[in-house]
């Protein structure tokens, strides 16, 4: 994200709504609200909502927008970007490394940049796949680049500790774009190289 650490501003102006809302939830699931240990948890639920939240706030130009002219046009990758999100199905969490390959057309984003874009992708109600789409059509379109490729890895609550409950299992998603897309030896290099 942008230099500032985002907050979702909604959750702030919401907060006495939020957390009336949170607590009818613990009262229905069957929780004595008024013990001891439950007295805050509406108020520290809605602060982390204001957190994990944050990409709402996010503004993508703001992230790649400032970008530089340079001739470098082989192949950049920023891998292994931790992040963590939350399901929209289940509101559970999610979370693994993601990997961003591009060969750039005469324009370069500092590397930190990537790594602020997950964050603002990553920090809203998601699924993996929309969020490996996302970034490769935003980096598509704010740098310009020859190509682009991202694989996301993410391990899912929603499917490890509910459901079918299978723990430790992974989902691999990946958008191909421009040149990645029409050679294999591009493809098959970023590939490799994420082995090392």
């Amino acid at each position: 994200m942008p230099a500032k650490d985002y907050k979702n501003t909604r959750v702030s102006e919401n907060r006495e709504l939020i957390e009336g809302h949170i607590r009818e939830i613990l009262r229905l699931i069957g929780e004595d609200v008024d013990r001891e240990g439950l007295l805050d948890t509406p108020a520290r639920v809605t602060r982390m909502y204001e957190e994990i939240f944050a990409g709402y706030e996010a503004d993508y130009k703001d992230i790649l927008g400032v970008a530089f002219d340079e001739k470098h046009e082989e192949l950049v990758i920023v891998k292994d970007i931790v992040y963590y999100s939350q399901c929209e199905h289940h509101m559970a969490p999610f979370f693994g490394k993601i990997h961003i390959g591009y060969v750039p057309s005469g324009r370069i984003a500092g590397l930190s940049k990537f790594a602020r874009l997950v964050e603002a992708i990553t920090r809203r109600l998601q699924v993996q796949e929309r969020i490996t789409s996302e970034i490769a059509d935003i980096i598509e379109e704010e740098l310009a680049p020859h190509g682009c490729m991202v694989v996301v890895e993410g391990e899912h609550l929603c499917m490890c500790a509910r459901g079918v409950k299978k723990p430790g299992s992974k989902t691999v998603t990946s958008a191909v774009r421009g040149l990645f897309r029409k050679d294999p030896a591009a493809r098959a290099e970023f590939l490799s190289l994420l082995k090392q």
